[in-house]
């Protein structure tokens, strides 16, 4: 895992981060070099851990490129949710009550990721009122992609929910039958079961 420090040619690298801000709210250039100072660049190799299960969360992130999965590893293996390129997030019920995670975060394909700690959010929400609406607003859209995500699992069926996936540029190739078979609740075997079908 590489961490690099926030230069001038990092900076303007995070020209999707400074997209993403203004995508939801309305901020001024000060404002903007201020919270984009606080971040910093971090690698991750395909198969490497960004956050080990029983580790406490202490970062936000926004992920450039590659792909994570949250997943939990008890008597088998399952795949909570997965992270795709110009999403911000944490691990929230880790890094709130400062629990350790049940998740393990895994990169799935080599990752690069723009990080904020903790602190730095919380010093940001304190000093700049349009960074609280920026927070808001991001975790509002978690919180309702949450939910669609259970209904979804509640309301459509296992092939349904395989062909959104098969909608989604460039997923197929983000993670395995494995992975995406524990996402959808079903084994590998299944899986291949209904990708036959539907050929």
């Amino acid at each position: 895992m590489e961490i690099c420090p926030v230069s001038k040619s990092v900076f303007n690298k995070m020209q999707e981060l400074s997209a993403y801000i203004k995508s939801k709210v309305t901020i001024d250039d000060i404002d903007l070099e201020q919270i984009m100072s606080r971040f910093y660049v971090k690698s991750v190799n395909r198969g490497d851990l960004l956050l080990k299960r029983g580790q406490i969360a202490n970062e936000y992130y926004f992920l450039h490129s590659g792909a994570l999965r949250f997943f939990f590893a008890d008597n088998h293996e399952l795949t909570a949710w997965i992270v795709q390129p110009n999403e911000f997030f944490t691990e929230i019920s880790s890094l709130h009550p400062g629990l350790p995670t049940r998740f393990n975060i895994e990169a799935v394909a080599s990752a690069e990721l723009y990080c904020i700690t903790k602190q730095d959010m919380d010093r940001l929400y304190q000093e700049l009122p349009i960074w609280q609406e920026f927070g808001r607003k991001t975790w509002e859209a978690m919180a309702v992609r949450m939910i669609n995500e259970i209904i979804r699992f509640q309301t459509m069926t296992v092939e349904e929910r395989y062909l959104e996936f098969l909608e989604k540029p460039g997923f197929m190739q983000l993670i395995s039958v494995r992975q995406l078979a524990s996402y959808l609740g079903i084994t590998p075997n299944a899986l291949s079961r209904i990708r036959k079908n539907l050929r």
